[in-house]
């Protein structure tokens, strides 16, 4: 698969099937993460893991409505960054190649947000995240349950040559 191929192929799953993703997939998706571009080469980021069902049901059920599929993920990671200059960039340049990298391995994933939601503290406090991270994002991973195929403007539409 070349690199474009990978990004088309990428897409939002919110359902998955009953089956467990290895810690070498996990693995290779948080190093893909940690080699994403980062300011000054700050990498602010951490990232915490969660596998166990009950977890995951009770992720879900704080961030629901919008993350409520969590629950029937293989997996879940949490994006975080330490609170510095350009934590937001950093911590979604790493949420996108962890992203990126999943879709590689075979595995579906959807990016549910976290900079200033209204659970960040929430999620903050049922990981035991210290004060000073932001929750950047939670990436629910497992293997495809479904195969949706959305719409995507085309190149030339978004293009403005010299000026808007």
């Amino acid at each position: 698969m070349d690199n474009l191929d990978v990004f088309k192929s990428r897409k939002s799953i919110r359902k998955f099937k009953d089956k467990e993703i290895s810690g070498s997939d996990i693995e290779k998706i948080i190093k893909a993460a940690s080699l994403a571009p980062t300011a000054r080469n700050v990498q602010p980021w951490e990232f915490v893991v969660v596998k166990d069902r009950n977890r995951l049901i009770e992720l879900a059920a704080i961030v629901s409505p919008n993350g409520a599929f969590i629950k029937g993920a293989g997996a879940c990671i949490g994006v975080f960054c330490r609170n510095t200059k350009y934590y937001l960039e950093d911590g979604c340049a790493a949420t996108t190649q962890a992203l990126l990298c999943a879709g590689q391995l075979n595995l579906g994933s959807c990016w549910v947000a976290g900079d200033k939601k209204d659970y960040c503290e929430k999620v903050k406090q049922l990981f035991g995240v210290p004060e000073d991270f932001k929750l950047i994002s939670l990436i629910a991973l497992g293997f495809p349950d479904e195969s949706p195929n959305p719409t995507k403007r085309d190149v030339s539409e978004m293009i403005h040559k010299e000026r808007f």
